[in-house]
């Protein structure tokens, strides 16, 4: 009789403990998101986490700036401290477009490293046209700019995207300027390696003393339109995006007991709702 009892206690905490473990190490839900396209992965391991049409081409607005960031980090022998005097052109470019501004004065003399807070934080198309007219090649404006997409659609390829191209420095493109929610997410995967980037694309807001055209300075002040940092725990980038064909867009980052999750949404209907759809993924990625 005592054996039988211990038998039946035996067989019941091993069904329990089946029971419980199921239940510890069970999937969470998979989420449901309002933007056509997602993508999320474990940016340690490179894990796809969650997919939802990942593959599709969709505009990308200011999400592209990730990758003129990274065409700059790339440069060889690279001074950050370098000095651009910001021209006429860059200022006339963002009234043409009527394009997100980092405010820059035309004569103001502004580093390397500044430009990349003033593109990255308000996602400054002037700063953007700096960067690319400063690191282009060629003898005239156009020639340079022309250049440095060229540098962008090469680091594409060696990533090894083949849903990728850009014909814009900044986004605003005429139609061949498009990612997908995986080739994005694999671009800031690689961009996030560069701790400058890390540095940026982490700051909410910034003040940076640049020198003017007679020779004194003036104080830019730039707050990061990725609200996220200041939402999620654990947040540490990346980028948002907005335009009329791109809707709503982020390519967004975070980190959490030692893991970094990282990945994308493109063409939420809303603020709103972009934000939701990342939160959501985030949680999923993590609960993974």
């Amino acid at each position: 009789m005592r054996s039988a009892v211990t038998v039946s206690l035996t067989a019941s905490a091993v069904l329990a403990g089946g029971l419980f473990a199921g239940q510890a190490y069970a999937a969470p839900p998979v989420p449901s998101i309002t933007a056509p396209g997602g993508f999320v992965m474990n940016n340690g391991t490179g894990a796809t986490l969650y997919g939802k049409a990942a593959d599709t081409r969709r505009s990308t607005g200011s999400t592209t700036k990730i990758m003129t960031a990274k065409v700059v980090l790339s440069q060889r022998n690279l001074n950050l401290d370098a000095k651009v005097t910001i021209q006429k052109a860059y200022s006339d470019y963002i009234v043409s477009k009527n394009a997100s501004s980092a405010r820059l004065i035309v004569g103001d003399k502004v580093t390397v490293r500044q430009l990349l807070y003033g593109l990255m934080l308000p996602s400054g198309c002037d700063a953007a046209y700096a960067l690319a007219d400063k690191f282009g090649t060629g003898t005239t404006r156009a020639a340079r700019v022309k250049s440095f997409i060229g540098k962008m659609n090469d680091e594409a390829r060696k990533l090894g995207l083949r849903n990728t191209h850009f014909d814009s420095f900044d986004g605003i493109g005429s139609g061949q300027n498009f990612s997908t929610p995986r080739d994005l997410t694999k671009i800031a995967s690689s961009a996030m390696k560069n701790s400058t980037f890390r540095t940026v694309v982490k700051t909410k807001s910034t003040t940076q003393k640049v020198t003017t055209k007679s020779g004194g300075y003036r104080y830019m002040s730039w707050t990061n339109t990725n609200k996220l940092l200041s939402t999620y725990s654990g947040a540490i980038g990346v980028k948002t995006g907005s335009g009329p064909q791109a809707k709503y867009c982020l390519v967004f980052a975070a980190t959490r007991g030692g893991k970094t999750v990282i990945g994308t949404v493109l063409a939420s209907p809303s603020e709103t709702n972009r934000a939701a759809d990342v939160k959501k993924l985030l949680d999923y990625g993590f609960a993974r």
